[in-house]
Parts: C-alpha cells; structure tokens; sequence
C-alpha cells in the first residue's frame, strides 16, 4: 500500500489487528476516522489513516483492554461529536466519557471486537 509515512528508527511503524467484520471494519474507519483500505485476498487489509499504517487480519480473536489488549487511541478536537460519528457508524461505546489526567476519553467497541479509545485535552 502506497504510504508517505517514512519510517524511523526504533518507531512503531505499522500495527495490525484481528478483525471478522471486514466489510463493516473497513466501513467503520473510512467514515469515522477518514482510513482507507486496500485488500490482500479474502483474509488481509491494510489501511491507512492520519498518521498510521496497519492491517487487519482475518482472526476470531480480539483486543479489549481488560483481558490485556493494547489500547489503540485516537485524538479529537472534538469528544463529544466524535462519540455521536463512532454510534452512526456502527460502533458500540463500552466506557463513557470520563476524567483522566491531561483530558477527558471514552472507549468502543469497532465492528470486529476490538477495545479502542478517543482522547481529547479539551
């Protein structure tokens, strides 16, 4: 995939997840977060996004915070709206916006299974 992130040294370059949902993963991310795709056979997509590069694979497994899963994070001007775009688009908030250190976040669930998170510092 064709991708103008240059990569340096000791950096996280490329992260991949589980997904069964392909179609409506990949729809999910075009709306929300603007990603676009490229497939590799029936078990394989990579996308980009505003700053990442990555994959999904075709796997029953999933990543969620409490069984010790990654958390992947995104940054918004915007929480609260962007809580409304991830609901539109098919996605299941499983932790309410809430207080932490620097900011405010909340968590969903995307439509493959995976625990990710929104952040904002306003």
């Amino acid at each position: 995939m064709s991708n103008d992130i240059k990569p340096s040294h000791n950096s996280i370059n490329y992260i991949e997840f589980a997904a069964t949902e392909f179609v409506k993963t990949k729809a999910f991310f075009s709306r929300v977060f603007d990603w676009t795709f490229e497939d590799y056979g029936e078990e394989y997509m990579a996308f980009t996004g505003i700053g990442l590069t990555g994959g999904f694979y075709y796997s029953q497994g999933v990543s969620v915070q409490e069984k010790g899963g990654a958390l992947l994070v995104f940054y918004s001007d915007n929480l609260s709206k962007s809580v409304t775009e991830v609901k539109e688009a098919g996605g299941i908030i499983n932790r309410d916006i809430f207080e932490f250190p620097g900011g405010r976040r909340f968590h969903f669930i995307e439509p493959s299974g995976n625990e990710m998170a929104v952040w904002s510092d306003k």
